[in-house]
C-alpha cells in the first residue's frame, strides 16, 4: 500500500503544480512569476517524495555495513584493491561531518593503509544518497551514474595517490598512541529491525535537509524564472574556460548540501550553464564542505590537510572539463 501510494503521488506531482499555478492562482503561463512559482511547486514534492524512497531501500542496505564490520572489510587490504573497496564501501556505510574523526581513527586504529583510509573519506560524503537521488530526479540517470562514477574514480585515484606520498608523519602523533579495542559488538538484526531503521533514517534525514530542500528550490525556481539565458551562458558555459576553476574555488569555502545545491546546479543548466562547471562546483561544496575540513584538522597536520584539499580540488577542476567536452 505504501508503494502504490508513493508511486500514485508521485504521478500527480506535475498536473496538481500546473493546476496550482495556472488554474487556482491565476498566473500567466510563460510569465516570469508563474514559471517561478511552478518549477517551484513542481519540484519540492518531487525530491521530498525521492529522497523518501530512496533514503528507506538505501538505509536497509546500510544495515548490513555498520562501521565495525566496514573496518574488518578493509582491513588487510593493500593499495589498489583497498582504494577500489573503500570508495565502492563509502557510498553505502553511513557517514557525515561529525563523523570524520572518529571514523578516520578507527581506520587507522586498525592497521588500514593511509591511502585507502582517504578513499573512503572522499566517497563517503561525496556520493552521498542525497545528492545521487536530487540528480537522478532533476537530470535523469545517465547525469546520476556519471556522477557516481566519476567520484568513485576520484576517490580512488587520490587515495592511491595520497598513499604513494607515504604522508603518514603528517597525521597527528595522538592518532597513532589510540590502541584499537578489539572491535564493536557485532549486531544481529532482524528484517524487522531493519525496516524500522530504514524508517528512522527517513524521518531523520529527510527531516535534516527538508530546510535545504526548500531554500534551494525557491533560488533555482527565481533563477529559473526571471535570469535571463544569455547571463549565465556568458558567464558558466563552455566557451568560458575559467568558468570550472572558479566554480571549484568558490564552491570550496561554501557550507551547504547537496540538497540546497542541486536545485540551484539544475537551475543554472536549464538557463544555459554548462554541465561541468555547474557539477564541477557541486562536488566542491558537497566534497571540500568547510566544516568536515575543520573537523579533519584534528587530525590532520596542515600539510596534509593542503595536500587533500589540493588533490580533490585539482580532481573536480578536471572533472569538470572532461564533462564539458564529452556532453
Amino acid at each position: 500500500m505504501v508503494v502504490v501510494g508513493w508511486v500514485v503521488a508521485y504521478s500527480y506531482i506535475q498536473p496538481l503544480a500546473n493546476w496550482l499555478t495556472y488554474g487556482l492562482f491565476g498566473l500567466a503561463q510563460g510569465s516570469h512569476l508563474g514559471e517561478s512559482i511552478a518549477f517551484f511547486l513542481y519540484d519540492v514534492p518531487k525530491i521530498l517524495l525521492l529522497l523518501s524512497g530512496m533514503i528507506f531501500l538505501i538505509s536497509i542496505l546500510r544495515t548490513f555495513f555498520s562501521p565495525e564490520r566496514t573496518r574488518k572489510m578493509l582491513g588487510g587490504k593493500r593499495q589498489g584493491v583497498g582504494n577500489v573497496l573503500a570508495a565502492g564501501l563509502g557510498i553505502v556505510t553511513p557517514f557525515c561531518s561529525c563523523s570524520a574523526v572518529p571514523l578516520f581513527i578507527g581506520f587507522v586504529e586498525s592497521g588500514i593503509p593511509l591511502g585507502v583510509t582517504f578513499s573512503f573519506l572522499i566517497a563517503a560524503p561525496t556520493i552521498n544518497e542525497v545528492a545521487v537521488v536530487m540528480l537522478f530526479g532533476l537530470f535523469g540517470w545517465k547525469v546520476a551514474g556519471l556522477y557516481v562514477v566519476t567520484g568513485l574514480i576520484i576517490a580512488i585515484l587520490a587515495g592511491m595517490l595520497i598513499g604513494k606520498l607515504h604522508l603518514e608523519k603528517n597525521v597527528e602523533d595522538f592518532v597513532w598512541q589510540i590502541q584499537s579495542s578489539g572491535g564493536g559488538v557485532v549486531e544481529h538484526l532482524t528484517w524487522s529491525d531493519r525496516l524500522t531503521r530504514a524508517w528512522q533514517s527517513v524521518r531523520e534525514i529527510v527531516g535534516k535537509v527538508w530546510l535545504y530542500v526548500i531554500v534551494g528550490i525557491a533560488v533555482g525556481a527565481a533563477i529559473h524564472g526571471y535570469v535571463p539565458e544569455s547571463a549565465l551562458v556568458g558567464i558558466m558555459g563552455k566557451q568560458a574556460w575559467w568558468s570550472v576553476p572558479a566554480a571549484v574555488l568558490l564552491g570550496v569555502p561554501l557550507y551547504s548540501n547537496a540538497a540546497g545545491v542541486i536545485p540551484v546546479v539544475s537551475a543554472l543548466m536549464e538557463k544555459g550553464a554548462s554541465l561541468g562547471t555547474v557539477l564541477a562546483f557541486m562536488m566542491s561544496v558537497v566534497g571540500l564542505s568547510l566544516p568536515e575540513m575543520i573537523i579533519l584538522r584534528r587530525v590532520l597536520k596542515p600539510k596534509l590537510l593542503g595536500i587533500f584539499i589540493a588533490i580533490l580540488a585539482v580532481a573536480f577542476i578536471l572533472t569538470g572539463y572532461l564533462f564539458n567536452i564529452i556532453l
